[in-house]
């Protein structure tokens, strides 16, 4: 497998303007700060982090759907920050988003076999007849019947809109696919059906996925890596299994002491975070963290600290290392 995406020091800030005519730009909203790590091809990161993290935000940067403020990404070796806006469609192709609700992204005034049909035209590719088979081929892919192109999007449950919106997704061919909470609107029985579906597609169509969540069970079910954000920056980024086993930062250890557990005799106690989460207008001096952090020391509130490697492939943001 070949490196697919390499992304480097991204950054967003969004302008905090104050009221009035000649209104003024009085601050920034910080909300992704200096976010680096690769994508290798066919494999799944996951990123987690409590609401207002700034993971969204880091997909929807990936692909260029908001233009960052600083920082590059790199797909299959070509700079998107280069391309002009004919280029980035073209690109579009090859790159495609599944949002957090389905029924929010799918225009409920079009039919699905119109919906599915729409980036196929977009993009040029193959003739009517042409283009209504991939529909029907993809609808019966994701579990659906054909007839079911016919319908409304209001017309279906979440499960089968969520399944829509996949198919939707995988219409043009893409090779990577960023997934937004793809299952948190759904039933617990229901998402295990869409995450089982979208690890088959995988393997069937030789996807490569961003899966962003704030469900630590989830991302441990469908990612080979993970990494954890806080305040707009990525404090841990390792391997699955070693970072579920032995998590270094002291924020990636609380949120996993807070996820549920099926065996009771486990003897972990729960890290409780005290105080809130600092504002992205006005983050804190040094590690960001460290107003809630129990390890903290006079180092974490002068100087921040950058994503060092600590062992075989685990990078960790912390003055503790």
């Amino acid at each position: 497998m070949g490196r697919l995406v390499e992304i480097s020091g991204l950054k967003k800030y969004f302008p905090i303007r104050a009221v009035g005519v000649f209104a003024k730009t009085k601050g920034y909203v910080r909300a992704v700060e200096e976010v680096s790590f690769s994508i290798d091809e066919g494999e799944t990161i996951g990123i987690v982090g409590e609401s207002g993290c700034g993971k969204s935000t880091t997909g929807r940067l990936i692909l260029r759907l908001i233009e960052p403020t600083d920082g590059e990404v790199i797909f299959d070796g070509q700079m998107l920050s280069k391309l002009d806006a004919e280029g980035m469609r073209r690109m579009r192709r090859h790159m495609q988003f599944i949002f957090q609700d389905p029924y929010a992204s799918l225009n409920p005034r079009m039919k699905v076999g119109a919906i599915m049909e729409e980036p196929l035209k977009v993009h040029n590719m193959g003739a009517a007849k042409s283009r209504k088979e991939v529909v029907d081929e993809l609808l019966s892919v994701v579990g659906l019947r054909p007839e079911h192109a016919s319908h409304y999007p209001h017309e279906f449950s979440g499960g089968q809109r969520q399944r829509l919106a996949i198919a939707r997704a995988l219409v043009t061919r893409p090779r990577l696919v960023i997934a937004d909470e793809p299952v948190s609107a759904l039933d617990v029985s229901i998402q295990a059906q869409i995450l089982n579906l979208m690890k088959d597609l995988q393997d069937q169509f030789r996807l490569t996925y961003v899966f962003i969540s704030h469900d630590l069970s989830v991302v441990r079910h469908v990612s080979d890596k993970v990494g954890v954000m806080y305040l707009g920056r990525l404090v841990e980024f390792s391997a699955k299994a070693d970072l579920y086993a032995h998590p270094l930062h002291p924020y990636t250890q609380a949120l996993l002491s807070a996820a549920p557990r099926m065996d009771r005799s486990s003897k972990a106690s729960r890290i409780i975070l005290h105080g809130d989460i600092p504002s992205p207008a006005n983050p804190p001096s040094g590690c960001t963290f460290h107003t809630r952090c129990r390890e903290c020391m006079q180092v974490c509130k002068e100087v921040r600290p950058e994503l060092k490697t600590v062992g075989e492939g685990h990078q960790v943001a912390c003055h503790l290392y």
